[in-house]
């Protein structure tokens, strides 16, 4: 078999040169001819820088070897190691491609599927765009605007005047004529008010009269259920204190949402106050950056069917507002200056800075404002009595603070400390030098708990429940004429009429 061991390295040699590099081969030639054979010079050592031949002839350049190396041990053994090409099909490396293949064609399939259906939305939606746009187009060219809101407050409305008559039915005393013309009457309102959404949206301030013409009639009709009873006495007159404090409060009213819009839930409203024209104020609304501290916008309304029409208003812009404790009284607005315990007093007509004044002691940015309400730390009110501010210090520890203030020059008159914690009430307001705190009980009800006397120095605990329309109530302002607390919910107007204690008649 030793003669077969040159032929076999020279086939192998050969396969090497034609196919390229890629492993590693060792050969053993055990005779010393077996170079010979190859046509190689036994004295030469492989890997050299003299090219082989072939015997008998020069090998051409195209079968030089250059893919192996080799040598000639002490035995004159011929070693020599060759590199042949990588022949093996890459199976693994094809399974992964089509593996990843096929993972691509499920995720383009997917993302297909998802532009077909967002092409269907587009077209759903160009035509809703495209309907809107007419409807758009047909309330600009109306000369009364409108929104659908204001249908779903009139409904409330009715459906508390509804609640009403049914109390009414029950604890009516005498004949049901009336009640049953209030039914009737209120049951044709309803058919109106749906016949004017389908038809005619643009007569809200018609049907709003209709109501206000309704409530009077509950009102003299509730009055006179106790029919055979003592007659009451009549309600004390506007503007006058001649009554034994607050007993009662009235569902509340509601008027709109702020011209602001539903994400500007903290700010405050009322009407201006002025003894010498208690009944020709001015109606305004206050609401608050969204970040509920910055007061930047106010709108002023002559009447308040312009309020409920967002007609003819006169829109102002000041910078340095803060937080829901706004007043308004003779034709200026008592804001607490921004960042700092300093009191503002603006001009309404003008617009301008009147007067700017510190408050003594006062904390200021969230250091007591009401619970569920940032930024109210100073709290202005307007009474009978005339301007005053709610607010406490460090000194107090918290406690409640009532000052009296020279609405000129917002001097403090004089100064009533209480012994309620005011981060643990929800608001409060002032009627005839009487402080009123309310506190929250549920998402629905706010109750007045708590009263200070300013005239007697007396305090004491209340238990009036108030029903709102939404969680929070972030400002509250009293009007002395109109007898009505100005409550802002949430972003929504709300107006409340107060029952007191008539003050006993003397006998003649």
């Amino acid at each position: 078999m030793r003669p077969g061991h040159p032929f076999l390295l020279a086939l192998l040699l050969f396969l090497g040169q034609a196919v390229g590099d890629l492993g590693d081969l060792d050969f053993l030639a055990s005779t010393p001819d077996s170079s010979s054979f190859l046509g190689f010079d036994s004295g030469s050592s492989f890997g050299s820088s003299t090219s082989p031949t072939f015997l008998g002839s020069k090998a051409p350049p195209s079968q030089s070897l250059s893919n192996f190396t080799g040598s000639v041990d002490d035995r004159g053994t011929c070693r020599c190691s060759v590199s042949l090409p990588d022949t093996t099909f890459p199976a693994d490396r094809v399974e992964r491609l089509e593996f990843t293949a096929h993972i691509l064609s499920q995720k383009f399939e997917k993302e297909l599927s998802k532009v077909k259906e967002y092409v269907q939305l587009i077209s759903v939606y160009e035509k809703k765009l495209l309907n809107l746009t007419v409807r758009v187009e047909v309330m600009e060219k109306d000369t009364i605007s409108y929104t659908e809101l204001d249908f779903e407050l009139i409904k409330l409305e009715v459906k508390e005047m509804q609640k009403l008559v049914i109390q009414l039915r029950q604890s009516f005393v005498g004949s049901s004529e009336i009640v049953n013309q209030l039914e009737v009457e209120i049951r044709n309102m309803t058919l109106l008010v749906e016949k004017l959404e389908s038809l005619d949206k643009n007569n809200v301030l018609v049907i709003r009269r209709q109501i206000e013409a309704l409530k009077k009639k509950l009102k003299e009709c509730e009055a006179s259920k106790g029919e055979g009873s003592l007659a009451t006495p009549p309600p004390p007159s506007p503007g006058s204190c001649s009554h034994g404090g607050v007993v009662n409060i009235s569902r509340p009213a509601v008027v709109q949402l702020n011209w602001r819009g539903f994400s500007y839930k903290y700010g405050a409203w009322g009407r201006d106050y002025s003894p010498q024209h208690p009944g020709n104020g001015l109606y305004w609304v206050a609401p608050l950056n969204t970040d509920a501290r910055l007061l930047e916008y106010y709108r002023l309304h002559s009447t308040l069917d312009d309020l409920l029409l967002y007609a003819n208003a006169r829109q102002n812009r000041i910078t340095y507002g803060q937080g829901s404790g706004t007043a308004v009284y003779k034709n200026n607005m008592y804001v607490n200056w921004y960042n700092t315990g300093n009191i503002a007093k603006i001009n309404l007509t003008t617009n301008k800075v009147a007067v700017t004044k510190n408050l003594p002691g006062a904390a200021y940015n969230n250091r007591f404002s009401y619970a569920n309400v940032a930024w109210q730390d100073i709290d202005l009110a307007v009474d009978e009595h005339g301007l005053w501010v709610i607010y406490s210090t460090e000194a107090s520890t918290g406690n409640m603070v009532i000052s009296k203030l020279n609405d000129t020059t917002l001097e403090v008159l004089n100064t009533w400390y209480t012994k309620q914690y005011k981060p643990s009430a929800s608001n409060a307001f002032m009627v005839c030098g009487v402080l009123y705190a309310t506190r929250t009980l549920n998402t629905r009800t706010e109750e007045i708990f708590y009263y200070y006397d300013t005239n007697t120095g007396k305090e004491g605990k209340l238990d009036i429940t108030i029903h709102k329309m939404q969680e929070n109530m972030q400002s509250i302002n009293y009007h002395p004429f109109d007898q009505k607390l100005y409550v802002y919910n949430d972003g929504y107007l709300l107006n409340y009429d107060l029952v007191f204690l008539q003050e006993p008649q003397e006998a003649v």
